[in-house]
């Protein structure tokens, strides 16, 4: 009796928890459906705020933008994060323990920190603010979860495919890209997604590092919310919100089914 009232209350705390941070997202795309431009009142359900985006010039200018920064800093990103994973993990050398270090540093300073150093650095460097600096931004900090992620993924590599491989008189390059390369896609493309839903989520440090023509949509959301929150905005919030959690469901879904094919292999 006593574990199940343990049970029961480890199940509602969960629940209390699941409800404080989904709740106010259910609420958010609830009300970009609503056809009052008052939040507050409930009058009617309608795609017309949708529509509304679809003909907002400015939305598309920073959907592009933001596209645009996205898929290049995805792409920088996992190439740069791949190759460094793959030499923290076959090569050791001295420092290495430093060097992983300040691989992981982005990840740990605050954004704050991060987006205020790199316009120092941009500043003393006299690069214009703009589409470039914050390309370089994203990819300073996406670098290194597609390093976490693709050493996730060599680390749980066995290392008996690149053995027989060489047995058979595989070239080094041959090994790579027949039997490495192929083991740890799944882990290159969970890293790809998860740095591009952060690219197009990031607000911190595009907020320090963008130029006047380089506005991204949480750039744009938030002007749009000092001068008060619509339905609109709401609505832009929903679009944004599902492709996140598809994309990251996605990154998420190809480590299991790795994992359970290696399982059977």
């Amino acid at each position: 009796m006593q574990k199940t009232w343990r049970s029961h209350l480890l199940l509602a705390y969960s629940l209390a928890v699941l409800a404080f941070l989904y709740l106010p997202l259910i609420i958010l795309a609830m009300y970009s459906f609503n056809d009052s431009r008052i939040n507050a009142v409930w009058t009617g359900f309608t795609f017309k705020w949708y529509e509304h985006l679809l003909h907002n010039r400015r939305v598309l200018e920073a959907l592009i933008n933001t596209l645009i920064v996205g898929c290049i800093s995805t792409v920088v990103s996992t190439s740069l994060g791949t190759i460094a994973a793959i030499a923290l993990h076959r090569y050791k050398f001295k420092m290495q323990s430093a060097i992983n270090g300040l691989l992981y540093l982005p990840i740990l300073i605050p954004e704050i920190v991060m987006g205020l150093s790199l316009l120092v650095l941009f500043s003393q460097t006299h690069l214009p603010l703009g589409k470039a600096t914050l390309i370089l931004a994203h990819i300073t900090f996406c670098l290194s979860f597609v390093v976490i992620t693709v050493g996730a993924r060599l680390d749980g590599m066995k290392a008996d495919y690149e053995q027989a491989a060489s047995d058979l008189y595989a070239t080094p390059w041959q090994c790579f890209r027949y039997v490495t390369l192929p083991l740890i896609m799944p882990g290159i493309v969970a890293g790809a997604l998860i740095a591009f839903t952060l690219s197009i989520d990031d607000f911190v440090i595009s907020f320090f590092v963008a130029g006047p023509n380089s506005t991204t949509l949480p750039l744009y959301i938030y002007a749009m919310v000092k001068r008060g929150i619509s339905p609109e905005i709401n609505a832009l919030s929903t679009v944004m919100m599902c492709v996140e959690i598809a994309l990251v469901l996605l990154a998420e879904a190809l480590q299991p089914s790795h994992k359970a094919k290696e399982q059977a292999e």
